[in-house]
Order: C-alpha cells, then sequence, then structure tokens
C-alpha cells in the first residue's frame, strides 16, 4: 500500500474528525464536563473552523484525484513518475493524521464521563483550596448559611479555618458521595470538583457528614448525589478538630448537566 499516497486523505480527515468532535460534545452537552465554561465559544469556534479547513481539503483531494485520472495515460505524466525520487523517512508522514484520526473517532464513540469519588480520593480530598482559588475579597458573608454551595463554604473555611466560628450554623449543600478510607462508618464527606480551565485541572473538595444515629453512610453509594440539609458541628475526626455537617435530611438527586463548581 502506497502511504504516501493516502497521507494527505488522512490530514483532511484528521482534521474534519477533530472538528465534528468538539462540535458534538457542544451539541450533546458534554463539553461541561471537559472545559470551563468561558472557554466554550473558542471551542465551538475552533470546531466549526477545524470542519471548514477539513472540508475544504477534502474538496481540493477530489479534484484533485479527478483530474489526475484523466492525466493517468498522458506519457509526459508516465515519464515524470518515473523521474520521481522517493524520500525516506523515519516514520511514515501518515502516522500522526493516523493517531490524531483514531483518537477523534474513540471520541465519537466513547462519551466522557465525569470524574467518581475514587479520583477524588486519588487527587486528594481537602476542605482547602489552592493559592489560586483564593478570592478574600468576596469573604463578607453576607451569604445566609443556608445559602451557600460548597464551595462557598470551603471558602469560608480558607479564609478563617477555625471551625468553632462556624459551629451551628445551618447547611444546605449539594454534591456527590465519598467514602474516605479509615473513618467510621456513620460519616461520610459530600463532595465537588472544581475546575478553572479543564477537567485536567479539576480539584476535589469538601465536607465532612456525620449521619444520624442509626445510619451509615453503606446506605448512600459513592458518587451517588446528594442535597443534604442540617447544621455544622465540630468534632475531631482523623485526628484533627473539623467542621462537619450533622445532617437532618439526605435527599437523592439527579446529578446535574454540569457537575463542576468554579
Amino acid at each position: 500500500m502506497n502511504l504516501k499516497k493516502f497521507s494527505p486523505w488522512l490530514d483532511a480527515l484528521a482534521i474534519l474528525g477533530w472538528g465534528i468532535l468538539l462540535l458534538k460534545y457542544w451539541i450533546t452537552g458534554k463539553l461541561s464536563i471537559l472545559i470551563h465554561p468561558n472557554y466554550f465559544g473558542l471551542t465551538v469556534a475552533g470546531g466549526i473552523g477545524l470542519m471548514v479547513i477539513g472540508g475544504f481539503k477534502v474538496w481540493e483531494l477530489l479534484k484533485l484525484d479527478r483530474a489526475a485520472k484523466q492525466s493517468r495515460t498522458s506519457p509526459a505524466n508516465k515519464s515524470l513518475r518515473m523521474t520521481e525520487v522517493e524520500h525516506v523517512t523515519l516514520f511514515p508522514p501518515s502516522v500522526g493524521s493516523t493517531l490524531m484520526l483514531s483518537v477523534a473517532l474513540i471520541g465519537l464513540i466513547v462519551t466522557p464521563r465525569t470524574f467518581t469519588s475514587q479520583t477524588a480520593l486519588e487527587r486528594g480530598l481537602t476542605e482547602s483550596l489552592p493559592i489560586t482559588r483564593l478570592q478574600p475579597q468576596e469573604f463578607r458573608n453576607t451569604t445566609k448559611p443556608e445559602r451557600r454551595s460548597l464551595v462557598e463554604w470551603v471558602r469560608l473555611l480558607n479564609f478563617n479555618p477555625e471551625p468553632d466560628t462556624y459551629r451551628g450554623q445551618k447547611v444546605k449543600v449539594q454534591g456527590f458521595v465519598i467514602h474516605p478510607p479509615n473513618i467510621a462508618e456513620q460519616y461520610m464527606w459530600i463532595g465537588r470538583f472544581i475546575i478553572t480551565c479543564c477537567a485536567a485541572d479539576a480539584y476535589p473538595i469538601g465536607l465532612p457528614v456525620k449521619l444520624a444515629i442509626g445510619q451509615t453512610r453503606a446506605s448512600f453509594p459513592p458518587d451517588s448525589w446528594l442535597e443534604i440539609e442540617g447544621e455544622t458541628i465540630v468534632e475531631e475526626l482523623q485526628g484533627k478538630r473539623k467542621l462537619i455537617i450533622q445532617a437532618s435530611s439526605l435527599k437523592p438527586i439527579a446529578e446535574p448537566k454540569n457537575p463542576y463548581d468554579y
């Protein structure tokens, strides 16, 4: 098989495939689990641009192929083909395009999924934010406690980490269930991933939850989404004094269309 002959087609199809993939993620709503909404416009524009370029290259190749067929019997062209010099390279010119096209096809077949609680544990579940996420000017504590999101609670703890400051406040948060190892069955964590640019930099945060007497976390599977109501208490957990949600209501909810926070 003459790889040199098919290389331009692989280039065109790889470009076209990636344009289709980006637009598919946007249309199906899966783009929100891959990148920050601030970059949706750029991604969609890139997808459209790739489709235009890929489509133009396919049209150009079809045109060249048609012209080649018409001139294939020309004696002058036969002589020219006999004098062509083959260039030797370490890798065939089609390798890069084949890889790009293969990845695009896999992306079109496989549906992207959100990160799991296991990913949160592997990346380091914590009640703190990276330095780049701290915004002290926002900590004026004007939001009613029961209206704070999980990330807002974590931001408050970063600003003032003394848990007694928030003891006895009402809580109503949403997130996915995490079962950290080495804690009692009466405790679990409620977590979210925050995202700055794309899924590669997603950062897990969360708060511990204490269940009511008689309840165990086995009733709430990892990765299931809950809306938790209750109030804050302070207890020692894993050797540290922590702000803990004493749950009074745990309501199963559907996974949000956009599972990340910002």
